[in-house]
């Protein structure tokens, strides 16, 4: 079986080595998220990640975790905590038999399903980073893969897809896509 507390860490891992790469100039550019800036974009991912620990705590129930900070004059510095706090949270003993409430997505879940979400997002979101700054994402193969096999499983359904929705509707795979566009087409991304 697939070690997903690996995957996401290594997802986790590559956001936050994609984002200290970030110039000062780096942080008002647009990332592939409509309408939002890097910071936007690293404010949300923040909030996330202390929502998910939250949520691997027992507390995801309580919406205060899942409040967007404001990043202030050093946005990698918040950014840094949360990823340690979500780290930690998702190396505790048993946490992948847990129920995780994830009121954003509007339930509880068992670990294993939450985390693959947070795996997901954060495969995503590193390519959003690594677009918004001009640089290669550097995702291993094998987490691209494993991101992929979750992206297949994500409900295709208009209710679920577009605005105000975690992903945009499905866009067309180009034959011999790659992992990593197939992928991001999947969750309604443009690889370009």
């Amino acid at each position: 079986m697939t070690d997903l507390i690996a995957l996401d860490r290594t997802a986790v891992q590559e956001s936050f080595r994609l984002l200290r790469t970030a110039r000062d100039d780096d942080w008002e550019r647009p990332s592939p998220c409509a309408g939002w800036t890097l910071r936007r974009l690293v404010t949300h991912m923040t909030a996330q990640h202390h929502g998910f620990a939250a949520a691997a705590r027992g507390s995801g129930a309580d919406r205060t975790y899942w409040i967007e900070p404001d990043l202030g004059r050093d946005p990698f510095k918040l950014y840094d905590e949360s990823v340690r706090h979500v780290l930690a949270a998702f190396a505790e003993e048993g946490v992948l038999e847990r129920g995780f409430t994830l009121p954003e997505i509007g339930g509880t879940f068992t670990g294993r399903i939450a985390v693959g979400f947070h795996f997901l997002d954060y495969v995503v979101h590193s390519w959003d980073v690594a677009t918004a700054i001009g640089v290669d994402p550097g995702l291993a193969r094998p987490v691209i893969e494993a991101a992929l096999e979750i992206a297949r499983q994500v409900p295709k359904d208009p209710e679920r897809r577009g605005p105000g929705a975690a992903f945009a509707p499905v866009l067309p795979t180009p034959e011999n896509a790659s992992p990593l566009d197939e992928m991001l087409a999947l969750l309604g991304r443009s690889p370009q």
